[in-house]
């Protein structure tokens, strides 16, 4: 059984295809609007800013709680 031979390919050649094969490809996207764009980045913003608020809060709540367990056993 002979091993499977991998037939070698000009870098350059390669490189050209590829970045053509891409561009044909971007041509392909359906592209958002800006106004779907600022929107979706405001909602991001938004739920980012609401999310970190939770989790601060309920970082600062089970400190208070730990501190407290730890001053009824001292």
């Amino acid at each position: 059984m002979q091993p499977a031979t991998k037939k070698k390919v000009n870098p350059i050649k390669w490189l050209i295809t590829y970045v053509r094969e891409s561009k044909e490809e971007m041509k392909k996207v359906t592209w958002p609007s800006k106004k779907e764009t600022v929107t979706y980045s405001v909602i991001v913003i938004i739920l980012s800013i609401i999310l970190a608020a939770f989790f601060g809060g309920l970082d600062w709540l089970l400190n208070i709680g730990l501190e407290q367990l730890i001053a009824l056993t001292a």
